[in-house]
């Protein structure tokens, strides 16, 4: 029998439930729904047929597609990694004040105060054939042409990607790194550890939920994000959520429902493996 604690608990669960279904559940079976419809130039045509998932598991472009997308994510992952872990360890056990850290760690989201759109089109006078960088470079001597693949190119991507997500990484890091004992710190140095053997033996595993935790956000928002190769691939390049975006474009529903399916379930499988490495919850 249930007892009335655990219906007090159930009516509490109840709004986020209902919000859950509503908003998340919901689209994601509507879009399900439509993966398997059929379409043509006008129209849409309830049925049921694999047609759509057929040509997305065959298709070289997919394939090409799939790989352009896990190349970014990759890239992008390692240097938002190596810069979101740097700075929050320097945040974390060189500036001494908390005044300072909480200075220091405001100014890093001085860019949010901006559009997405608005900050990756900032690198375009940047990184053009006239922008400043070819200019000086030009200037100084370093190079007689100007550099053609500092924009519109796979380099122009990873740079836009670790410039929007790379305060997702250092968050988290920050916050677990911030949770650590610092009379740890001081018996190994006390025993003579070397610095990098306390980077290795404790910074770091200590602050697995911190890394693990951003590695999320920052490969769920790259494997989703089509706007940042748009505008920095200068339509010339693709990955998944364009193709995903071009078939909507054109009407295609059903085609781009099942897309968002297979990357769905890509993520998702994603997110399983990054959850067998740590268990989240208990590190948090």
């Amino acid at each position: 029998m249930i007892s009335p604690r655990q219906i007090h608990s159930y009516w509490q669960a109840l709004p986020l439930t209902l919000t859950l279904l509503g908003f998340l559940v919901f689209p994601i079976c509507v879009i399900l729904v439509v993966s398997f419809w059929d379409y043509n130039e006008y129209s849409l045509i309830p049925d049921f047929i694999l047609e759509n998932y057929e040509f997305l598991l065959t298709s070289k472009v997919t394939l090409k597609a799939y790989i352009q997308t896990f190349k970014y994510a990759f890239l992008t992952w390692f240097f938002t990694f190596l810069i979101g872990f740097t700075v929050a360890y320097f945040l974390a056990f060189h500036v001494r004040s908390q005044r300072m850290q909480t200075i220091l760690f405001l100014l890093c989201t001085v860019p949010f105060f901006t559009s997405n759109i608005i900050r990756m089109i900032s690198w375009i006078p940047l990184l053009g054939r006239n922008g400043l960088v070819n200019s000086a470079l030009q200037t100084s001597g370093v190079i007689e042409q100007p550099l053609d693949w500092l924009l519109y190119s796979d380099f122009a991507i990873i740079l836009a990607y670790v410039h929007l997500y790379t305060m997702f990484m250092v968050v988290p890091i920050f916050n677990s790194m911030m949770r650590i004992d610092r009379n740890l710190v001081e018996a190994a140095v006390d025993a003579g550890a070397a610095p990098w053997q306390i980077l290795k033996d404790i910074i770091v595993p200590l602050s697995k939920s911190g890394i693990m935790v951003g590695s999320i956000f920052v490969f769920t928002l790259v494997m989703g994000d089509f706007i940042t190769v748009k505008i920095m691939g200068g339509g010339i390049k693709a990955n998944v959520a364009t193709l995903i975006y071009n078939e909507i474009s054109l009407l295609q529903y059903p085609a781009a429902a099942a897309g968002a399916i297979i990357l769905l379930i890509t993520v998702l499988m994603m997110l399983m493996i990054l959850f067998r490495l740590v268990d989240v919850r208990k590190e948090l």
